[in-house]
This record gives C-alpha cells, sequence and structure tokens, in this order.
C-alpha cells in the first residue's frame, strides 16, 4: 500500500483536516464521563458487572438516532495490543483503557469524531475530538450523544453533586474540555512558563498531548478545565474558550515578534529543521516532534512553501511508536523503528513535492 492510500485510510478526520484557527489549536475536544446507576465503578466491579455495563451500552447504541453516525463498537479482548497502542496514538481511547484487556471495550463513529470508551476509570466516557478550535461545535455533537443514551440508561445522578463518578475530581458535569496548542512563539521566546503559570492561576491545567503524565512534545501542550463540579457545562466552555483566545493572542505576538527583530535566525532554525527532516537517515521521536514543530511555524509564518500545514497532526501521529509498526506491518525494535521514521518522514515530504510540481 503506498503511503498517500494508507494515509487516506489511517487517518481521523482531526489529523486529515484543517479547521478553525488550527494554525495554533491543533484539536477541540470534548470528553464526558458517565456512570450506570446500581453497578459498581470499574475499580469496584466483576466481571459480571463488566460484562452487563458492555451489554447494555451496546444494546443502547444499537438504539440511538444520531444523523450520520454509525457505530463500530469491540472489545479490547478482540484488538491485539499494537491495534490498541495506535488507537491511544489516535487520541481515540486512553492509555488507561488500552490496559483494560479483560473489560474494556470501545465503540468508534465511522468518521472517529466520537470516541465511547467503556469501562476505563469510568463506565462510560464520551469523547468528541475535532479539528481546529471548535468547542462548542464538539460540546454540542457530544451532549447529543450523552443525551441520546441517557434516554436509554439510567446514569448515576446526585440532585445535588450532579453527575457520579470515580474520581471526586470529575463529579458534577463530569465534563473535560481541552484544546491541543502549538505554541512555538511563547517557547523560543522564552515566555511559556509565564503563560503556563498564569494559565494554571484561572483553574485551568495544562499537560501534554497524551494528557496526563505527558510532556509537552513538539511545542504541543493540552489546556483544560479543571473544575466539573459548581459551573455549567456552557461556563466551563465559555472560560475555557476565554482563555485560549488570550494564549492564542500572545502565541501570534510571539511569533510576529521573532519575524520581526529575529528573521533570519527564524529562517535558520526553520530551514535545518525541514533539511533534517528531508535527509535524515535515522530519529527518534522527541526530535521528530521538535523538528515537525519548527516545520509547522516555518508553513505558517510563510517561510516554506509548498508543504501541507496538517503535517504536523499527521506525522506526530504517524511517527509514534505503534503506528509505525502498523504502517510497515512488522514489529520493530528501537533502532529499527528510527530508520523506519525517517523513511517514513521523508516520503511524507515527497508526497507534498510531487503535488507541488
Amino acid at each position: 500500500m503506498s503511503l498517500g492510500d494508507f494515509l487516506q485510510k489511517a487517518m481521523s478526520q482531526w489529523m486529515r483536516e484543517g479547521g478553525p484557527q488550527d494554525d495554533i489549536i491543533l484539536t477541540s475536544r470534548i470528553r464526558v464521563a458517565r456512570n450506570l446507576e446500581g453497578i459498581p465503578f470499574p475499580v469496584l466491579q466483576t466481571d459480571t458487572h463488566a460484562d452487563e455495563v458492555i451489554r447494555v451500552t451496546q444494546s443502547a447504541l444499537a438504539k440511538t438516532q444520531i444523523p450520520d453516525v454509525k457505530f463500530e463498537f469491540v472489545r479490547c479482548s478482540d484488538m491485539s495490543a499494537l491495534e490498541r497502542q495506535v488507537l491511544v496514538e489516535k487520541h481515540l481511547i486512553s492509555p488507561d483503557l488500552a490496559e483494560q484487556v479483560k473489560h474494556g471495550a470501545v465503540a468508534l463513529s465511522d468518521n472517529e469524531v466520537i470516541s465511547i470508551m467503556v469501562n476505563e476509570e469510568d463506565h462510560l466516557r464520551i469523547q468528541c475530538i475535532m479539528p481546529g478550535f471548535r468547542l462548542q461545535e464538539a460540546w454540542n455533537l457530544a451532549n447529543s450523544v450523552d443525551d441520546e443514551l441517557e434516554g436509554i440508561l439510567a446514569y448515576a445522578f446526585h440532585e445535588r453533586f450532579g453527575y457520579l463518578t470515580a474520581c471526586p475530581t470529575n463529579v458534577g458535569t463530569g465534563l473535560r474540555a481541552s484544546v491541543m496548542m502549538h505554541l512555538p512563539g511563547l517557547v523560543i521566546s522564552d515566555n511559556i512558563n509565564r503563560m503556563l503559570s498564569a494559565v494554571s492561576q484561572v483553574g485551568l491545567m495544562v499537560r501534554g498531548m497524551y494528557g496526563e503524565g505527558s510532556e509537552a512534545a513538539g511545542n504541543v501542550f493540552q489546556v483544560s478545565n479543571q473544575i466539573t463540579l459548581g459551573e455549567s457545562e456552557e461556563e466551563i466552555i465559555n472560560n475555557l474558550t476565554g482563555v485560549v483566545q488570550q494564549m492564542m493572542d500572545h502565541e501570534r505576538a510571539a511569533r510576529h515578534a521573532l519575524v520581526q527583530h529575529n528573521r533570519s535566525a527564524l529562517e535558520d532554525r526553520v530551514g535545518r529543521s525541514f533539511g533534517i527532516l528531508a535527509y535524515a537517515r535515522r530519529i527518534d521521536s522527541k526530535e521528530t516532534m521538535q523538528l515537525l514543530s519548527d516545520v509547522r511555524l516555518g508553513i505558517d509564518l510563510g517561510i516554506i512553501k509548498g508543504v501541507s500545514a496538517g503535517i504536523l497532526k499527521e506525522l506526530m501521529v504517524m511517527t509514534q511508536p505503534a503506528f509505525l509498526q502498523k504502517y510497515f506491518q512488522q514489529e520493530l525494535l528501537p533502532m529499527e523503528r528510527d530508520v523506519r521514521r525517517a523513511a517514513l518522514v521523508r516520503e511524507r515530504l515527497r508526497l507534498d513535492d510531487a503535488e507541488v510540481q
């Protein structure tokens, strides 16, 4: 299979398509945590409980009527470890669910915009992920799925506290709204720490691109709400939207300053990064992400032409270990992955070059 064919089949919509403000906002994601009434949380459930959650969820999904959405339901035990890790790298399931081989399951919409994790930390985690700055649109879709399921399933709900969840920090709305941001301007200008400190003081959380416990590789940061109790869903989304808008303003100002005051150094940095990606024969994932960040910045600022702006989103997933092995259809040792990763990046760059010519 050619790389072009593989890209069309393997990429989720958020990887393949652009969206509003996507020079900085790579994705918008909504996730709601729900549990079923009368069944212990996953940490306490038996095999029988877990099977019951899977059964009733699969049955409920078959009855939902969401326009243009069809779900494929699959248990974790029916996937290989590599297949589960690919879903993690595509941000469709969490690392925790990937380890729930016995009890876990996931329902994926055909375009992979919606994923519903079953028996992760909570019975259900409904996720909607879209390209660009589309928090409200993602919430509307996730909410419609949630409403459909709530019309069939009995959720664990308390009149005072709201939706009940395994972790107390999710009690209330059960809502986690987040955006994945590319912030090279703030990093290069040494303003990122001050910005992240300010964000944490207004009730938001900043993590790496794979969420809790991950580092911000390639200048990509995930910004999300911390508070789920005492605020409505709309208030949570509006607060996050306002802060993210300010962060985008600061990032654009930082990029403008780099161009105005140190353009030659910036062009040299971007050009060197592009050259390494275009010709390297071996490269690890961390260096790949940093170089891709530089190249994407160069594309956004007009320094690099003829290369798709979506290359950062595509390759930040495709160059991860499991995805690489899926593409090359074989298990690879770390050094072998570094060689194949470099080859994949070179091939991806040649695709754009062929289209330009």
